[in-house]
């Protein structure tokens, strides 16, 4: 069992991104889905698919590079994983951090669903910052 599911999804993009892997693969859950959604929407990867697989599906994200492998530009240069399950993050409405004074994004969890930090503040709601991606 894993102990933190999107600490470990988040590490595995991380090690692939360094080594410019194009796709990594995890356990597949609704939450890892919602965050690869919106990376895909945000422009950081490719794309994702959900593979059914017994016992367990897979999610597959297809990473975003720009450029040859030599001279490759990765579209993620970092990404940090803010809440953990012994320290909870939880922001209001005016507290929605901008990583890189706006040039990243964060991912949060609300009441609403598992949104963007720009969706989020145009909605007016808060809710647990589960990362940071520039």
């Amino acid at each position: 069992m894993i102990p933190y599911p999107v600490g470990d999804m988040l590490t595995r993009i991380r090690n692939a991104n360094h080594r410019f892997h194009p796709t990594v693969t995890m356990p597949h859950s609704k939450l890892k889905e919602a965050v690869a959604r919106i990376l895909e929407e945000e422009g950081f990867i490719v794309g994702y698919e959900v593979i059914e697989e017994n016992p367990q599906p897979k999610l597959v994200l297809r990473l975003k590079y720009k450029g040859e492998r030599s001279q490759a530009k990765r579209a993620i240069s970092g990404i940090r994983l803010v809440s953990k399950p012994s320290r909870r993050v939880y922001v209001g409405k005016d507290e929605i951090p901008r990583p890189l004074g706006g040039m990243g994004i964060c991912i949060l969890s609300t009441s609403r669903g598992v949104l963007s930090g720009k969706k989020a503040e145009e909605q007016g709601i808060g809710g647990e910052v589960l990362c940071e991606v520039w």
